[in-house]
């Protein structure tokens, strides 16, 4: 069955290169960023690797942990965290999870259940090149699909991140471009009596329903 915004994420048990886990004792209390990919030693995961273990310290300010994972056994992550330090400048400062087996591509439907490790072609691969975010309660809050030849834009998933915890404590959305401090929309589900309330800097309505105002702190 499809995975869907609002499902509960998989929980499952595997090794990583920080040891074994069960998915659902790490995230803990924090958010998590579930990141995969087809295959060790491959050029534009290389670079997504390095990226991400960059920003790490971002992701870390707003709670939320970063975890990888490559469709090969955990001893060639380690062999191939070494080419990415070399590369990229930046030593994979997260775990990798290990699935040499595909029972979690599987799992998150990135692979069909008749997928048989060792023998998928490039056209199987495209499909583990996902991003899953996962809030504290478990529950999957974005999903993104990418293409093999197409590096995924991670600012774009810290700015998501930003936009779902504050729409998480307010009663607001965050419209297209948004970046944090800017104004945001409240949300159709609060009417203008609450809304005074809530929001006493008030708002400007170019239309009844579309009322933009400050980012709440």
């Amino acid at each position: 069955m499809a995975l869907r915004i609002g499902d509960t994420a998989p929980n499952f048990q595997a090794q990583t290169t920080q040891g074994p886990i069960d998915f659902h004792q790490w995230i803990g209390e924090s958010w998590a960023i579930l990141f995969s990919h087809p295959k060790d030693f491959t050029p534009v995961c290389t670079t997504e690797l390095g990226y991400m273990a960059r920003i790490k310290p971002e992701f870390d300010r707003r709670n939320a942990k970063i975890i990888g994972l490559s469709a090969d056994p955990v001893e060639d992550h380690a062999k191939w965290a070494k080419d990415i330090e070399e590369t990229q400048g930046a030593a994979v400062n997260y775990p990798m999870i290990g699935d040499p087996d595909l029972k979690i591509a599987k799992l998150y439907d990135m692979l069909p259940a008749e997928a048989t490790p060792g023998k998928r072609t490039p056209a199987d691969n495209a499909t583990v090149r996902t991003v899953f975010m996962v809030g504290p309660d478990k529950k999957i809050k974005l999903m993104l699909f990418y293409p093999m030849t197409t590096g995924r834009n991670f600012d774009e998933i810290l700015r998501a991140l930003d936009s779902m915890q504050l729409t998480a404590k307010h009663k607001v959305a965050t419209p297209a471009q948004w970046k944090q401090g800017q104004d945001v929309i409240i949300a159709g589900s609060v009417t203008d009596e609450d809304a005074k309330k809530l929001f006493p800097q008030g708002w400007k309505a170019p239309k009844p329903y579309l009322r933009i105002t400050q980012q709440p702190k």
